[in-house]
């Protein structure tokens, strides 16, 4: 009943009609419906923005593994970021990153091992 109560937009109008009059089911409100998922881009985005706000705020990005770092998103939600462990695993795989992406963590004072 939840799958197509949340995809009821992808039944046809016979699936929708038989569901409401036969089964009593109704689409789901919005506020049942869940978030949309975050792209890897969007947290890529984000993470530098956690990161930025550390080294404005510290003056570096010795950054302990553990920290977790809270910035504010667009929608004006406060999130928290593991910064330490993204900072961490942004070094470890410091082969892998592109050159653009490599030099705007530079930018901001990322020092590579």
């Amino acid at each position: 009943m939840r799958a197509q109560r949340l995809g009821w937009n992808k039944l046809t109008a016979v699936q929708q009609r038989m569901c409401e009059q036969v089964l009593g089911i109704a689409p789901a409100s919005e506020d049942e419906k869940p978030k949309p998922r975050r792209t890897q881009a969007d947290k890529r985005t984000t993470h530098y923005e956690a990161a930025k706000q550390f080294y404005e705020r510290e003056g570096h990005l010795q950054v302990p593994r553990k920290h977790v770092e809270r910035i504010v998103g667009e929608d004006q939600e406060e999130r928290e970021h593991r910064l330490g462990a993204w900072i961490g695993n942004q070094r470890s795989r410091a082969a892998t990153l592109t050159p653009e992406r490599m030099e705007q963590l530079s930018a901001i004072g990322m020092r590579w091992p």
